[in-house]
C-alpha cells in the first residue's frame, strides 16, 4: 500500500501545491512557525521535492515541515560523507528520516539507521513537573487520540521495509538505547518531545559521536518546548560546546 502510495506522490510530471515560485517580488516562505522573505529556491529542487514526497508519505499527511527538512537533509548528506551510523531517537511515522534515506538511496551505503520510538507517544512517566504543568500529559493524549502519534510499530516497519540496512528499536528511552550495536555514530536525531530521554540520549551516544557529526534537535527552539532548550543547554555546557539556535525551532551542534 506504502508503494503504491509513493508511485502516486512521483508520477511523472507531479508536483505538489507547495512549491513556490524560485524568484519573483514578494514571494514569501511562512510555514511551520517560520515567515522569511529571503530565499528559498529549495522548494523548487527536484532533489528536494523527491525527498519531501517521502516523508510525506511515511506520515501519511504533508504537515509544512519544508525548511526543517530542508535543514535535516543538508545534516544528513554532510553526515552521509563521514563514518559512522545514523540514529534517530523519537521516529513516529518517520517523515524526516523516510526523507533522508530516499535522498541518500540508503541501500548503496554502508551504514545502519537505528530508529527509536514507543511507537505509542510519550512515555508519561518521564515527562517532568515543569512539563506537566505546561500541558504535556494533555498534548500527548489528544496526539494519540487524533492519530499524530502512531500507535504501535507495524505500519512504520511497512514503511521502512523498502530498505535493508534499518534497524527499528521499539520501547522507552534510555531503556532502549543498549540495543543501538554501533560504536560510531556520524548523525544524531532527537526529536521526543521530552526532556529527559533526549538528555539521556546525548549522553549515551555523546562518546559515540565521530568528529564532525551531526546532531539534530527537532524541538529545541520551538514554541512551547522551552524546558527541552534548557536541558539540552546545560547538557552542552556540561560538554563545553554550543548549540545554534535554528529559526526552524531545531538545535544543531557538530561533535568536536
Amino acid at each position: 500500500m506504502l508503494r503504491r502510495l509513493f508511485q502516486q506522490f512521483t508520477r511523472k510530471g507531479d508536483r505538489p501545491s507547495f512549491v513556490l515560485p524560485k524568484r519573483g517580488k514578494g514571494t514569501t516562505y511562512n510555514h511551520d512557525g517560520l515567515a522569511t522573505r529571503h530565499n528559498h529556491d529549495f522548494m523548487t529542487d527536484p532533489e528536494f521535492l523527491d525527498a519531501y514526497r517521502r516523508g510525506v508519505m511515511a506520515a501519511g499527511k504533508d504537515y509544512f515541515w519544508y525548511w526543517r527538512v530542508h535543514v535535516g537533509l543538508w545534516a544528513a548528506r554532510s553526515a552521509a560523507r563521514l563514518p559512522g551510523d545514523f540514529v534517530e531517537c523519537g521516529v513516529n511515522r518517520g517523515f524526516l528520516s523516510s526523507s533522508i534515506m530516499h535522498m541518500l538511496n540508503w541501500d548503496s551505503l554502508d551504514k545502519t539507521f537505528f530508529l527509536l520510538d514507543t511507537f505509542n507517544g510519550l512515555d508519561e512517566q518521564l515527562v517532568s513537573n515543569a512539563e506537566r504543568q505546561d500541558g504535556a500529559l494533555k498534548k500527548n493524549r489528544r496526539d494519540l487520540e487524533e492519530g499524530f502519534y502512531v500507535r504501535g510499530s507495524d505500519i512504520v516497519r511497512d514503511n521502512f521495509s523498502e530498505w535493508k540496512n534499518v534497524c527499528i528499536i521499539e520501547g522507552v528511552v534510555p531503556d532502549t538505547l543498549s540495543q543501538v550495536q554501533t560504536g560510531k555514530v556520524a548523525f544524531l536525531h532527537l526529536d521526543m518531545n521530552c526532556a529527559e530521554p533526549e538528555v539521556a540520549a546525548a549522553n549515551y551516544f555523546w562518546d559515540k559521536l565521530v568528529p564532525g557529526a551531526l546532531v539534530l534537535l527537532d524541538d529545541y527552539a520551538f514554541e512551547g518546548f522551552i524546558h527541552q532548550k534548557k536541558a539540552m543547554d546545560a547538557f552542552a555546557r556540561e560538554k563545553n560546546i554550543d548549540i545554534l539556535s535554528l529559526p526552524t525551532g531545531q538545535g544543531l551542534l557538530i561533535a568536536p
